[in-house]
């Protein structure tokens, strides 16, 4: 179970972390960080390679037949990978742009506070709570587990779907290979 933990949670959160970070690098915050839409769309397509890693341990290890305790187990345990995968990539990735990302997307989250329209003092409420925000995302402590919170559930949610469905045998079966008869 480890084995395909690792293989199939890694290439999961390598993918997301690595078409999330080409986003940034390449067009800015303002395409990324505007486009949570954007993001979870991509987590969740990505993510569909825990479905094919739950069926290849149900099929090759458990003889084409699981248990939802077990299919969830496995699958919970690549969207831990997965998780841990991302939040790496995304250490390197802050660091290659020497933490530029946290001053954009503050700005960014600046800029469409004053557009809301508010009071003074209301505005200035918001911005001083997002600035606390930010200097808390500035302290890697608190940052790893947040950065692992955006793409965890999305991760439990795949697994347990994953989990609901292939505990079906009948459900894409191994296909014996007629030719090795």
């Amino acid at each position: 179970m480890l084995r395909y933990s690792l293989i199939f949670g890694g290439i999961t959160g390598a993918i997301v972390i690595a078409i999330l970070s080409i986003t940034i690098l390449a067009f800015g915050i303002d395409s990324a960080g505007g486009s949570q839409a954007f993001g979870y769309t991509l987590m969740l397509a990505v993510h569909c390679v825990l479905f094919i890693g739950v069926k290849r341990y149900r099929d090759l290890e458990m003889g084409g037949v699981i248990t939802f305790k077990k299919a969830a187990l496995v699958g919970l345990a690549m969207a831990v990978v997965s998780a841990v995968v991302y939040a790496i990539g995304w250490e390197i990735t802050l660091r290659l742009t020497d933490f530029a990302f946290i001053e954009g997307f503050a700005q960014v989250m600046i800029d469409d506070i004053k557009a809301e329209g508010l009071s003074p003092s209301a505005e200035a409420a918001k911005i001083t709570e997002m600035q606390g925000w930010m200097e808390l995302y500035r302290n890697p402590f608190i940052r790893l587990p947040m950065t692992m919170t955006e793409i965890m559930p999305v991760g439990v949610l795949v697994a347990l779907v994953s989990a609901f469905v292939l505990k079906n045998p009948k459900v894409l079966p191994l296909r014996s290979n007629p030719s090795a008869a």
